[in-house]
């Protein structure tokens, strides 16, 4: 086997082994500050990403844009490994007036050229705003702040020189997808327009925030609806920009109002607003409309054509008052034209149209077949073809009226004292009215004309009437109804009275009728019903009148009133019920009170003569009366107020006199004085007194069963208690002398009385005490017992 060599070891020198160790520690060292490098610029991103940039780079951000056209103003400016630049919590002031903040950005990011930036030449590129949310600055009338937001809101903002070029920009703002593109001019030596005024400013804020708050109120069941926008113009002169929009929606909710194939396009352009077109549609019909405004002279001219559901879309934006009550049956067609002057000093249309209208229903009534051409100046309206003709222009008024239409339709077009007069009335069918009408106003008090009107069956005041026919008359602030005719089924009525609208008055001029009082007085005022409702005629009584009544605080009040009823009248009195075989009298309404005078009635065979002072104020019902009372059948009256049950045995007539006050309807309350006197009688069967004949039999026999004629009595009334201290009955051997009380509401008697003997009774004298009696308990069936025992 061959011998094997070995390689010789050959040793390094020491100079090597100190050259390569060198070597290894600079790589060591190199390797080191790579990583302290790393760690340092990730360390740096880390602090620019959360803390950002210090206020010198801020300010020259702010500065570029302002350079560009943008007055801003920056929160923090951060590192952002992705998107580079990004600026944080941006606000974006008005380039006038950097004060008024227009928005507030939540991020930015900013295309910097970086080599510019360090030679401080113009350096930013764009700007990217991506998913941001843009809150706009808005106050309340109140002053409260409230938050609008552009929501999800992206743009690519370049800046070529001397522009600003938005590519696209997009957002969500109230529901409502916003998009814009264009560009604007910016010189580097444009001068701002002046600024505009701190109240100028709020102004518009103030139109921003309502039509804000408009926008709320509406909802998109399906699709958001998309406003386009493309605009053009120059920085300095921004208010003659050009701006094209144009909106889609496909169904567009408002309250329970739906907008469907909604689509406008409208173009702003050299200090002049352009709507070419506005259309929409809902279940009923259609809108079409265009309008221009320009901005110098302040004027809008507009078209317009509907068949909307007119209704229903005022109701929808809180305009429904003047339709309130109005029930369409088929939409209707209203076709306007004209122009609109928006004056610092006031508002100026001049305004001419067309209205057809179907079937509809105003409350009850029913209407068809509306047809008007109208014209409005903001002064002057007229309405021509409506079977009326109307001219309202400054101090000349003009209504010429031929028509069977419901005035209660009407009630919305006249002043308030007209209006509440007509409220008053129910027609089943509409009155016949001609009208010729002039004056210098609506207010009826200065018109001048005359007319017609024929009624059906009406209700005035809750009261019904069948028919009513009469000739108007206006003049001198007043309505004069002359010959008027008026029927019910019970009778008619005829006269003249006038309506005063300047004195606030009603005169009635021999006015005649045999209509039940207690209905027909409520045409006059039903305040003074319940003063005429006790007073119940058998059949409706004849009755005149004439005089003044006033309302509305008047104190001038003088109605007379004759009434004469021939086949009689109850009358609730003390809670019974008093029939008359006849009645007549004379009543006289004066400010809040009225006098019944010379009354004359038959009752029970006898008169009754009276008169009576009532107060009809309110919350003090008093009243005072004197009645005298001749030859009236006693048992009958005692009979109706004590329900004596042997008053058909009694005979005797009453005569007496009572001068007596109350209050209202409570009995308790009356008081007053009277006397009363029974002659032609057998006293002792009448009732009360009827127990005295079997005592008088006791101690005579037979003399019980004479005659005693006459009675008498002077009386005073109070707290439902009749008290006599001179009770007085006369008969052949004996008379009754006595004294006490009755209390007639609650059926009680105490009462004292001596016999004394005339002629032969005489011999009786010496034991008169024994004959002392005294009559307790019930009034309808008294106790009658000696007072000595």
């Amino acid at each position: 086997m061959p011998p094997v060599l070995e390689r010789p070891q050959i040793r390094r020198s020491t100079h090597y082994r100190k050259r390569t160790w060198w070597r290894r520690l600079a790589l060591i060292v190199m390797r080191l500050a790579v990583v302290i490098a790393m760690f340092g610029i990730i360390g740096a991103g880390y602090y620019l990403a959360r803390r950002g940039f210090g206020r010198e780079w801020r300010y020259r951000v702010v500065e570029e844009l302002h350079k560009r056209g943008v007055e801003a103003d920056i929160g923090r400016l951060t590192l952002d490994p992705f998107r580079g630049l990004v600026a944080r919590k941006v606000r974006i002031f008005d380039y006038k007036n950097r004060e008024n903040t227009l928005a507030r950005i939540s991020e930015v990011s900013l295309d910097i050229n970086y080599a510019a930036l360090f030679h401080r030449q113009p350096f930013l590129n764009a700007l990217d705003v991506r998913d941001a949310q843009i809150t706009l600055p808005l106050k309340t009338e109140g002053g409260t702040a409230d938050k609008v937001q552009l929501t999800n809101f992206r743009a690519h903002v370049y800046f070529p020189p001397e522009q600003i070029y938005v590519s696209q920009a997009e957002g969500i703002l109230c529901g409502i997808r916003i998009s814009a593109t264009g560009q604007l001019i910016k010189r580097e030596d444009y001068q701002p327009s002046p600024a505009i005024s701190p109240e100028e400013w709020q102004r518009r804020l103030t139109i921003a925030q309502r039509v804000l708050n408009e926008l709320k109120k509406f909802s998109f069941p399906e699709a958001l609806p998309s406003l386009q926008l493309k605009f053009s113009g120059d920085v300095a002169e921004i208010e003659k920009a050009r701006v094209e929009a144009t909106l889609h929606g496909d169904r567009v909710l408002r309250a329970s109002y739906e907008l469907r194939d909604l689509s406008a396009a409208a173009e702003w352009s050299d200090q002049h607003l352009n709507i070419s077109h506005c259309e929409w549609s809902d279940g009923k019909g259609n809108f079409a409309g265009r309008a221009d405004w320009n901005r110098e002279t302040n004027r809008a001219n507009l078209q317009a054509r509907s068949s909307l559901d007119l209704k229903g879309f005022f109701d929808a934006f809180g305009l429904g008052e003047p339709l309130a009550g109005i029930e369409f049956r088929s939409p209707p067609l209203v076709e306007i034209s004209g122009s609109l002057g928006f004056g610092p000093n006031r508002f100026r249309p001049d305004v001419i149209g067309h209205a057809a209208f179907g079937q509809f229903n105003y409350k009850t009534i029913p209407f068809s077949d509306l047809v008007a051409d109208f014209s409005w100046d903001g002064e002057r309206t007229f309405i021509r073809d409506l079977r009326a003709d109307l001219l309202d222009a400054p101090a000349d008024f003009r209504l010429n009226v031929e028509s069977t239409i419901s005035p209660d339709a009407l009630r919305a077009l006249v002043p308030r004292e007209a209006n509440e007069f007509l409220r008053d009335w129910e027609w089943q069918r509409s009155p016949a009215i001609r009208l010729a009408i002039r004056g210098k106003d609506r207010n009826p008090k200065n018109w001048q004309g005359d007319g017609t009107v024929v009624l059906g069956r009406s209700r005035f005041r809750g009261t019904w009437m069948n028919s009513g026919n009469t000739r108007i008359h206006f003049a001198d602030g007043a309505l004069t109804c002359e010959d008027l005719q008026v029927s019910r089924d019970e009778g008619v009525g005829s006269g003249s009275f006038t309506y005063d609208f300047k004195k606030h008055e009603v005169r009635v001029s021999n006015i005649r009728s045999s209509l039940n009082p207690a209905d027909a007085i409520f045409w006059i005022d039903p305040k003074f019903s319940k003063t005429v409702a006790p007073f119940k005629f058998r059949r409706p009584p004849n009755v005149t009148a004439n005089g003044i009544y006033q309302f509305h605080g008047g104190k001038n009040t003088r109605l007379e009133i004759k009434a004469d009823g021939a086949n009689g009248m109850d009358y609730v009195f003390l809670g019974k019920t008093l029939p008359f075989d006849r009645i007549s009298s004379q009543l006289l309404f004066t400010n809040d009170r009225l006098q019944i005078l010379d009354v004359r009635g038959d009752i029970f065979s006898g008169t009754l003569r009276g008169n009576a002072d009532i107060s009809i104020a309110k919350n003090n019902p008093r009243y005072h009366a004197t009645l005298a009372v001749t030859n009236a059948d006693f048992p009958h009256l005692t009979n109706l107020y004590f329900n004596y049950y042997h008053y058909r045995t009694a005979r005797g007539q009453l005569s007496g006199a009572y001068d007596f006050d109350g209050f209202g309807t409570d009995a308790r309350k009356m008081h007053g004085t009277g006397k009363v006197g029974v002659t032609n009688g057998d006293v002792f069967a009448i009732p009360v007194l009827g127990p005295i004949s079997e005592i008088l039999n006791h101690i005579v026999p037979g003399v019980g069963y004479s005659i005693a004629r006459d009675a008498g009595a002077k009386f005073t009334i109070r707290d439902g208690i009749i008290h006599t201290d001179d009770f007085n009955v006369s008969g052949q051997l004996f008379s009754v002398v006595g004294h006490g009380d009755i209390h007639f509401l609650d059926d009680k008697i105490d009462l004292d009385v001596r016999i004394s003997a005339n002629g032969p009774g005489i011999v009786l004298t010496p034991v008169y005490k024994l004959f002392e009696y005294k009559a307790e308990g019930s009034l309808k069936k008294p106790d009658w017992h000696p007072k000595i025992f």
